[in-house]
């Protein structure tokens, strides 16, 4: 089920869901409203120009109130919230319609799990001609809840938790990654 506004208003007031720092304003129908950070992140040129799976990536992360998003560009950015999530709750990060019909596509691979604590790192991509200029506080998509049918038995403790700036892929820590 998809948490009303009523009910994120309790969850944040009763401290069951943090979110910080957050205006009411943000608190929409069926969704808070996310803001971008000032933290961005790009993966630095390899010499071999090759990505692999099983290898740290370098990025080279800046901190700017303003930053030009290039055509075909690829960036990795923040919110500017900070969130807890309860053992029993889960978000959906979407974009904004008004910024996807700029050709600013914005998004979370999956969603933010159960028990997640952070920030929480945006992939955004310019499909676009033209450069996209994006500044740091400005709403670039909302966060949807949905509460669980229970508990859920494993809460998230991965590599993100508690991350904070716009996080590169720690890919290269999965469990797995040895045995393929």
């Amino acid at each position: 089920m998809i948490l009303s506004d009523k009910t994120l208003t309790r969850m944040l007031s009763d401290g069951e869901l943090y979110a910080s720092p957050l205006e009411q304003a943000q608190i929409q129908p069926a969704s808070i409203d996310i803001r971008l950070g000032d933290t961005f992140s790009v993966v630095e040129d390899d010499s071999t120009g090759i990505i692999t799976l099983d290898s740290e990536i370098r990025y080279k992360t800046i901190k700017t109130d303003t930053y030009l998003l290039l055509p075909g560009q690829f960036v990795l950015a923040t919110t500017m919230e900070y969130f807890r999530l309860p053992d029993d709750l889960t978000a959906f990060v979407e974009g904004r319609s008004s910024l996807g019909r700029m050709g600013l596509f914005i998004q979370n691979a999956g969603w933010v799990d159960p028990g997640f604590e952070g920030e929480i790192t945006l992939e955004l991509f310019n499909a676009n001609r033209c450069a996209i200029e994006l500044k740091a506080g400005r709403r670039v998509g909302q966060l949807v809840f949905a509460k669980l049918d229970d508990h859920a038995l494993n809460p998230y403790s991965g590599k993100y938790q508690g991350q904070k700036g716009a996080t590169g892929s720690r890919v290269y820590m999965d469990k797995d990654a040895t045995s393929i």
